[in-house]
Formats: structure tokens, C-alpha cells, sequence
């Protein structure tokens, strides 16, 4: 699966990333047993294996960590706000995720709680687009 795939970065540094891809790569990863508990145990579900072959720019190692978190064992809010999570670490505000399917507002609130911290969530469609306040400049 090419980054391409995974994620856009257009020329105004808007990321977009690509739910559905992320899902079909989880699917067709090799497990090892590490990734395995990172992928299903919520308390190791946000530890990501630091290594110096990462990217530099903060979408390109966004798209890099969020393979070792997307899993298909656990529901699609809190993948989203471990997507959320990694976007803040990577000091990322603003970014799209384009979804399967239209998120229900009980999913969108369960995101919301998921991930604790203050942050809009705006639907257009299958367009889930998160910005987060309290790294606003």
C-alpha cells in the first residue's frame, strides 16, 4: 500500500488521511506479537515504536505511526481518536479523514470522549475533519 494511498498532503499542508486504506493495510500486516497487543489493549494501544527511519515531516510520520495503531480489533471511534492523539503528538491541528461511511452523532460524541481534550469535529459526507483549539497559535 503506497503513502499515497494512506494519506494526501495538499500544496497548503492540508493532510488527508484515508481511513479505508489504513484498515485494508492492518488487514494484510504481519502480526507480530507486540503489534498485536499495540493494536487491542487500549492501555498500549498509543505506544508507538520510535525508530530513526521515521519521516521528518510531521504528515509523513503521522501516516508512519498511525500503521502501528489502526486495528481492526477495536472500533472505528477509538482508532479514530488514537488518529487524533498521534495528530496532536505530531503537533498537527488540522487534518481530514476520509471515512467508509457517515459517522453517527452518538460515534462522533463517543470520539469526543474518547479523546478527553476540547476539539471540533466537522462531517461533510464521508469527510470527518478535526482541528484542535488548544494547539491553535
Amino acid at each position: 500500500m503506497s503513502d499515497k494511498e494512506l494519506a494526501s498532503t495538499g500544496r497548503d499542508g492540508h493532510i488527508c488521511l484515508n481511513y479505508i486504506d489504513f484498515l485494508a493495510a492492518s488487514c494484510k500486516k504481519r502480526w507480530r506479537f507486540v503489534d498485536a497487543i499495540y493494536g487491542v489493549m487500549p492501555i498500549f494501544g498509543m505506544v508507538t515504536k520510535n525508530s530513526p527511519d521515521l519521516p521528518g515531516a510531521p504528515s509523513e510520520r503521522l501516516k508512519a505511526l498511525a500503521l502501528q495503531i489502526i486495528s481492526t480489533q477495536v472500533s472505528d471511534e477509538i482508532n479514530i481518536a488514537r488518529l487524533i492523539t498521534l495528530a496532536e503528538q505530531q503537533h498537527i491541528e488540522r487534518f481530514e479523514i476520509l471515512l467508509p461511511y457517515p459517522l453517527s452523532e452518538k460515534q462522533l460524541e463517543t470520539i469526543r470522549e474518547e479523546y478527553v481534550k476540547p476539539l471540533s469535529l466537522e462531517q461533510h459526507d464521508d469527510r470527518l475533519t478535526i482541528a484542535m483549539p488548544a494547539l491553535s497559535h
